[in-house]
């Protein structure tokens, strides 16, 4: 009887858990829908703001079908909504996985936050002040070379934008995610080392589905990703070592 009851308590802990689960989610829907809506109240002053940037402000900015203003609206009220719901999200997964998280671990997540607030913010300068104008610019450059004139309608810049800045802001967070995957256990600096070819395969892929199909773009893109991941797989051999250390350190001390 013994055994059936130990499944029981294993099917018990387990239901807990994901009921567990389903409460952070639905806590991060609700967190996004409020953000939602004070996106809507700040969406028009966000818009103004990138208008009246000094890379927009050469841009004739045109509205070509009776939806595009709205849809503009929308698209930046749902970024700012979920620019702000990251860090809440962040704080769901950690507070679902502390439980089972040692002292040490715990004190290393810590550390992480400030990290993704870090990388969150070089993410959004590099790919908006830096990418951003040069690709906008490049491509004004090749259409003044043909002779035609630029007319571009709002929800096309924006969607342009979003394309380039987002996914590029997020990559970002690469070096947040090896480390805590390494320190809980779940990824080590060998594996990341093995799959090196694989990966510059897959941030090849990624710039060029991101950027404009030229070759200028994709390495500005590339270049940065390339330092991310070593980076990356420096900090998760620096954080793998200093595990291990702590292992044999309390295996050494539960001998004596």
């Amino acid at each position: 009887m013994a055994p059936v009851k130990q499944t029981e308590d294993i099917s018990m802990s387990t239901l807990d858990h994901l009921m567990e689960l389903r409460r952070r989610i639905i806590a991060v829907l609700i967190a996004f829908v409020i953000a939602l809506f004070c996106g809507f109240f700040f969406s028009m002053k966000v818009v103004e703001l990138i208008k009246n940037d000094p890379v927009a402000q050469h841009v004739p900015w045109n509205v070509f079908k009776i939806t595009d203003a709205f849809r503009v609206y929308v698209q930046v009220s749902f970024v700012l909504s979920l620019i702000m719901t990251i860090p809440f999200t962040m704080y769901q997964i950690y507070a679902f996985v502390r439980p089972g998280l040692t002292p040490a671990e715990r004190r290393a997540v810590y550390y992480l936050i400030p990290l993704a607030a870090l990388l969150l913010v070089a993410g959004l300068m590099f790919s908006y002040c830096l990418l951003f104008p040069f690709v906008l610019h490049f491509m004004g450059t090749i259409t003044e070379a043909m002779g035609a004139q630029e007319m571009y309608g709002i929800q096309e810049y924006f969607a342009f934008l979003f394309r380039i800045v987002m996914p590029v802001t997020l990559l970002f967070q690469l070096p947040v995610l090896v480390i805590f995957l390494t320190r809980l256990g779940l990824i080590n600096p060998q594996m990341l080392k093995k799959a090196r070819k694989v990966s510059y395969f897959i941030m090849a892929v990624l710039s060029a589905v991101m950027t404009p199909p030229d070759f200028i773009s994709q390495i500005l893109v590339l270049i940065p990703l390339f330092i991310l991941f070593e980076l990356s797989v420096s900090l998760s051999q620096f954080i793998y070592n200093r595990v291990q250390k702590q292992r044999e350190s309390r295996m050494m001390a539960e001998q004596i």
